[in-house]
């Protein structure tokens, strides 16, 4: 017998932490509703009952769900909702946001590419075949466009990312619409969010700062005074094609200064000047491109972090395929089996229980079924009068077995199913109160 200090009987379970321990009892041979029991009958029951009902010592962990819970995977979501098995987010340790006088500190997970020192130089090089380094300064911890010097790029290629990029004009004014504190930062690069000063500075709506140069501009002008830092905060997907084939057609999101300025903007190519972009793949990776545009503008606090594959390229989040989900199911499944050869009594058979609600096993669905209706036994076993005080177990077996019959897991026909039932529906444990 299992003694359980703490924890709360919660949905026919006791709670600790995020492991559901089942508790354990054992029963005295005797009565079953009232009648006796033979000799051998009893001691068989309880051998059966106490095999069943051992149970390891389970360490306290978050509460990570239930199961038997949310409705269950279906063709398209490998996952139960509130799936107890589901991976939880990493932790990113957040960065700090910058004022005027100071960048702020990126994100625990962001790869920096200018951070203020001057070895940072070494991560860029003149955009030129061959690569040479480049001419541009860092001063003050800042990274400044020596004019008619060239584009740079950095050395790092990368794709799919969150970046970050802060820059200033120069505060003495000179020069109008283009011409004015032009510059860009060229996503892979390819496709280009403008860098300019418009402020009080009209000039052609696709080449406005934040617009993707030569497709889409900015929904909004929400750029500070020339001499100030504006902060861009890019999400950047590229084109998925396969085949020759368009998947995805990639897309852009922008803030600048805060304000949404491209909502989800699909990428209709790289954009460029003049003529009409066309949409085709992209590389695979691709360098971070700052322009040369014959103007001083400055740049600080440029860092980026990888996203993570989408569902199209092979990721297990949101709704899939039926044949992506089918093999997630199986893979979750497997992993919930591997947990259950590691427990115990009622712990093992609920978790091979609730790998069947992922995938079916015949072997598992024996073994369990098994289990199931040796423990039925047992409580049917028990004095009338002692089965209140075994309502825990009773009900999370109970729950269990209406889920998976519900989610048609198990056969309507199992009689252990029924059996449960009607013992819950005889003590009036049914009812809602």
């Amino acid at each position: 017998m299992v003694v359980i200090e703490g924890g709360e009987a919660r949905g026919g379970k006791w709670e600790v932490g995020s492991l559901f321990v089942y508790p354990s009892f054992s029963i005295v041979p005797g009565l079953q509703r009232g009648r006796p029991q033979s000799t051998k009958a009893a001691m068989n029951t309880r051998h059966v009952f106490l095999a069943l009902c051992a149970l390891p010592c389970l360490a306290q962990a978050a509460n990570t769900g239930s199961p038997f819970y949310g409705d269950p995977p279906d063709a398209h979501h490998p996952w139960a909702v509130h799936d107890q098995n589901r991976p939880q987010p990493v932790r990113v340790e957040p960065g700090t946001f910058s004022t005027q006088e100071q960048p702020g500190k990126p994100p625990s997970d962001a790869i920096v590419l200018f951070g203020g020192q001057a070895s940072d130089l070494d991560k860029w090089q003149a955009d030129k075949k061959p690569a040479e380094p480049t001419k541009w300064e860092v001063k003050d911890g800042i990274l400044q466009c020596v004019p008619k010097s060239g584009y740079i790029r950095t050395k790092e290629e990368f794709a799919d990312c969150q970046l970050h990029v802060e820059w200033s004009e120069p505060a003495d004014i000179s020069g109008e619409s283009q011409g004015r504190g032009n510059s860009g930062v060229f996503l892979m690069g390819h496709l280009e969010v403008q860098v300019l000063d418009n402020y009080n500075n009209p000039t052609y709506a696709d080449g406005f700062a934040a617009s993707l140069y030569g497709v889409n501009p900015p929904m909004a002008n929400p750029l500070r005074k020339p001499g100030e830092w504006q902060v861009y905060d890019i999400v950047f997907r590229k084109p998925v094609y396969k085949d020759g084939k368009e998947l995805d057609a990639g897309y852009m999101t922008v803030f600048s200064n805060g304000v949404l300025v491209q909502d989800h903007t699909p990428l209709e190519g790289p954009g460029g000047h003049h003529n009409r972009s066309k949409t085709g793949p992209f590389p695979e990776k691709g360098p971070l491109k700052l322009q040369d545009h014959g103007n001083p503008v400055r740049f600080r606090n440029i860092w980026y972090r990888p996203l993570p594959k989408r569902t199209i390229e092979g990721a297990t989040e949101g709704a899939l395929s039926e044949e992506a989900t089918n093999a997630k199911r199986a893979e979750i499944a497997e992993t919930v089996r591997a947990d259950a050869a590691k427990l115990e009594g009622n712990a093992k058979t609920l978790r091979q229980l609730e790998s069947l609600v992922y995938a079916t096993d015949a072997a598992t669905l024996k073994e369990a079924t098994g289990s199931v209706e040796a423990f039925v036994a047992a409580v049917k076993a028990l004095p009338a009068d002692k089965l209140g005080s075994k309502k825990s177990d009773i009900m999370t077996f109970h729950n269990a077995l209406q889920y998976l019959t519900k989610a048609k897991d198990l056969p309507a026909d199992f009689g252990a199913t029924n059996e449960l039932a009607d013992i819950v529906k005889t003590q009036g444990w049914d009812k809602k109160k």
